[in-house]
């Protein structure tokens, strides 16, 4: 099972230890805004029954990481990326970190913020479109 870490425990991996970050939230939601240097595979997808899995996700992981390869792995609020977690430790990736808090924040059960994510952290972050490490390009690997 994937080791959960804060936002500044993800950042200090990818910062000083080498790892990568793969943020699972859908291309507008990663385009809004995501950690800098992060990679877009969306594990859920917009469609007309709402958001449904991505059935590429483990195939375009597959194609564009190494099953060794330490990956620090991020969403919104922390639940897809847990999800995206298990779905990787079963293709058989093994150096997997799971960042709670995701990009905006865990909530409690009454909806308050719990713990803050990467962007109320103030950590290191961009916006818009990746040529490189946006979904598009990603996919043209698998």
């Amino acid at each position: 099972m994937a080791n959960r870490i804060s936002p500044q425990e993800a950042q200090a991996l990818v910062a000083n230890e080498g790892w990568t970050y793969v943020d699972v939230r859908s291309v507008p939601e990663f385009e809004g805004g995501h950690p800098t240097g992060s990679f877009n595979v969306p594990f859920l997808e917009a469609g007309p029954a709402g958001m449904t899995p991505n059935a590429d996700f483990v195939k375009v992981m597959t194609a564009a990481f190494a099953k060794d390869a330490k990956l620090v792995v991020g969403c919104l609020a922390g639940g897809r990326s847990a999800k995206a977690c298990v779905a990787l430790e079963a293709a058989g990736f093994t150096q997997l970190a799971d960042q709670r808090a995701g990009w905006g924040g865990a909530k409690d059960s009454f909806g308050r913020l719990s713990e803050p994510g990467w962007s109320a952290a103030g950590l290191p972050s961009e916006a818009g479109p990746d040529a490189v490490r946006g979904y598009a390009a990603l996919r043209t690997k698998a």
